[in-house]
């Protein structure tokens, strides 16, 4: 995927009407919870080290989902503010957080919150940003940041089955919903994580990109595994009907084929950028 492939993607989501994107997760908030890889602790654990946080700083979280990641940094003792503007999401979150009492979370999008000028020590958003319009984005996330403050964005890809195991499903894939049928391999993972860490800077407002990368593997259920496909948008943008098709093959061709447990594999990464001096609203 090409820059202005990737650009044209993520403008087509955060283009979206704004009451479509609070709602978008709704109907699978709980396999969402249930399915989707969390957060290397490793990874965590450099981004940590890397923007200087520790428990007197405060952080600005967008887009918390149900906490996947906000709960790793909540174990810092530090104060957050989370923005979730989903409320099944923000309910969820708020449920996570409950042993954290420094943690606020907020069923609010960042583009209508009252910004917080020059308060926080980080902004975090955990495969969140790209819901944000760029315009808005980066520009509030410079303003809500201290002088020398870090923008921290959190990315998992989406997991891959074996080469041999997507071979297999492919013919399913062709009949129902032939689009999805694709795979990305390390190296189209690769690429487009970089394209996002280039927006950082692209932005004109932060400099200073620091970058580092995990490799993920972990093993489902086929159950499991449909409903975590059943998260991911080009899913659910299928119509029910044709949704339900591909499902019920899926699992099909996973029974015929003796399949108990499928191993998957994804990059994690995180981009960490400073706040360029002196950059207005």
């Amino acid at each position: 995927m090409d820059d202005a492939t990737l650009n044209q993607a993520l403008q087509a989501i955060s283009g979206q009407d704004p009451e479509l994107r609070k709602a978008w997760y709704s109907p699978v908030a709980e396999a969402y919870q249930a399915t989707r890889p969390s957060y290397p602790s490793e990874l965590v654990g450099m981004a940590v080290s890397a923007a200087k946080l520790s428990s007197s700083s405060r952080i600005l979280e967008l887009g918390c989902g149900p906490g996947t990641a906000t709960v790793a940094f909540a174990q810092l003792g530090c104060p957050m503010v989370c923005l979730e503007p989903n409320p099944d999401f923000w309910e969820m979150a708020r449920m996570n957080c409950q042993p954290y009492p420094s943690v606020q979370v907020i069923n609010e999008a960042f583009e209508d919150w009252d910004l917080e000028p020059e308060a926080f020590d980080a902004v975090l958003a955990a495969s969140s940003m790209h819901w944000i319009p760029a315009e808005i984005g980066y520009s509030k996330a410079s303003h809500a940041l201290k002088a020398g403050g870090f923008l921290i964005l959190l990315w998992n890809k989406e997991p891959q089955p074996s080469a041999a195991l997507q071979a297999a499903l492919a013919e399913v894939y062709q009949r129902h919903a032939p689009a999805l049928g694709r795979t990305e391999d390390r190296a189209t993972q690769e690429r487009i994580l970089s394209g996002l860490g280039q927006m950082m800077l692209d932005s004109g407002r932060f400099h200073n990109l620091v970058t580092a990368t995990v490799e993920c593997s972990f093993t489902y259920t086929p159950d499991h595994y449909i409903a975590l496909l059943g998260t991911y948008s080009p899913y659910l943008k299928l119509d029910h009907l044709s949704r339900s098709a591909l499902f019920a093959g899926l699992r099909q061709c996973l029974v015929e084929q003796g399949v108990g447990e499928i191993q998957l594999s994804y990059l994690s990464a995180y981009h960490l950028a400073q706040k360029i001096p002196s950059v207005g609203p």
